[in-house]
């Protein structure tokens, strides 16, 4: 079944609401979820193989969602190779609103973008740091990667351990790399950064639905959702 479609907009940054486990998944209901996000990640990951394989997500499918299968490296859960998450992602491009595909990842997933492009389905090139926040110069390569890749949105989230690092992932985010981005911190100051960047104009901001976060120091999303609401943008 073909899922509502999902479009990124400048100047209005939009709440993704990451599922991290199958009992999340399940114990979650529709019209909370439209409320509390605007986009539904699917961590096809961190779910059980039999979840994967029936679907569970069915009831939310008046919500567009965003399919991911991550890195092991980035933040996945089991060590999947290239290949095995590609299989998980393969049955749900018909459900897809979007597809997240990392950066790293471009050159060993080729076949699948070149797929995505075929049926016109959107991805996101991810670019995940847990131990620090690269250099600028490091997270504009990956951001060009993306572009050139042909990629929707650019994706950044590293762990920040100064107030040093969330001035400049805020500055990465204010400035123009040619598609839309989004930046977000990790670690002790995660929850200020994805306030800070989202005013700066992060068109993904993301939270978790139910009880599991999907990365450290997210905000629920529904709290994150009615705390952006209430500031007013830095870039338009």
């Amino acid at each position: 079944m073909t899922h509502p479609a999902f479009r990124l907009t400048d100047g209005h940054p939009q709440v993704v609401g990451s599922i991290g486990s199958t009992e999340d998944l399940n114990g979650l209901l529709p019209a909370a979820v439209r409320t509390a996000c605007d986009l539904v990640e699917i961590r096809l990951d961190l779910l059980s193989p039999t979840a994967t394989a029936t679907a569970p997500w069915q009831h939310l499918r008046e919500s567009p969602l965003l399919f991911t299968a991550r890195r092991a490296d980035e933040g996945g859960g089991p060590a999947l190779s290239a290949a095995a998450r590609m299989r998980l992602l393969e049955p749900v491009l018909a459900q897809a609103a979007w597809l997240d595909i990392e950066v790293a990842s471009i050159g060993e997933m080729s076949e699948l973008i070149a797929e995505l492009a075929t049926r016109d389905i959107p991805w996101l090139a991810s670019f995940h740091d847990f131990n620090a926040l690269p250099t600028t110069a490091v997270l504009a390569e990956a951001a060009q990667r993306a572009r050139a890749a042909g990629a929707g949105a650019f994706k950044a989230a590293a762990r920040l351990q100064q107030v040093a690092d969330l001035a400049r992932l805020a500055e990465f985010q204010l400035a123009d790399h040619g598609l839309p981005v989004a930046t977000m911190g990790m670690g002790p100051l995660a929850g200020v950064s994805r306030l800070l960047c989202a005013q700066c104009g992060s068109v993904l901001n993301y939270g978790y639905l139910g009880t599991t976060a999907t990365a450290p120091g997210q905000w629920d999303a529904a709290r994150l959702k009615s705390l952006i609401a209430c500031l007013p943008p830095l870039q338009t």
